[in-house]
């Protein structure tokens, strides 16, 4: 077998950690939501999640000034509003009304779920010390809502460029995890 070297400007697609997520917040009477792809699990109980937020994206000052928000889960179906979000500032418009998305009171925080999405996660920020440096957040889950009537969601996940793999068939394999 012959390899060839690979751009490192590439190698995130290889690596994609998850699903693309919808990441909603609100400060001073303006919610927002921004697509993000760069996130991990970082714990099961209580639920941490390490994410990435671009210094230079409208979300990052709200995220860093009220340590809230809410992750939202799309399906392929909302493949349109994600990639929207992904490409428009929220500086001068509301994304909500532009990509037909409906905010949803959460119970824990500020920032609205996003009806349309499948999984809604409500999260506190926990750990700012890798923010200077990295613009890297961990977020604890402090509620997860979940819709019923989604048995087998189909999400996006970014490979970089313009370029999307979908969720497909999924297989149980013999574990001795629970």
């Amino acid at each position: 077998m012959v390899k060839r070297t690979y751009p490192l400007a590439k190698v995130y697609g290889l690596l994609e950690p998850g699903p693309v997520l919808l990441l909603t917040t609100a400060h001073k009477g303006h919610a927002n939501v921004m697509a993000m792809s760069w996130h991990t699990m970082m714990e099961f109980e209580p639920p941490l999640v390490g994410c990435v937020v671009s210094s230079r994206d409208f979300s990052f000052a709200a995220l860093q000034a009220t340590r809230e928000c809410v992750l939202n889960i799309p399906t392929v179906e909302l493949q349109a509003a994600v990639v929207g979000c992904g490409n428009t500032s929220g500086v001068r418009i509301d994304k909500f009304q532009r990509f037909g998305l409906t905010p949803v009171p959460a119970a824990l925080v500020a920032a609205p779920l996003i009806a349309e999405c499948y999984a809604n996660l409500e999260c506190r920020v926990v750990d700012t010390r890798l923010v200077n440096r990295y613009n890297f957040f961990v977020l604890e889950v402090q509620k997860a809502w979940l819709d019923p009537a989604c048995k087998d969601p189909r999400t996006l996940h970014h490979r970089g460029r313009g370029y999307f793999m979908i969720a497909g068939e999924t297989v149980k394999l013999t574990s001795k995890a629970k």
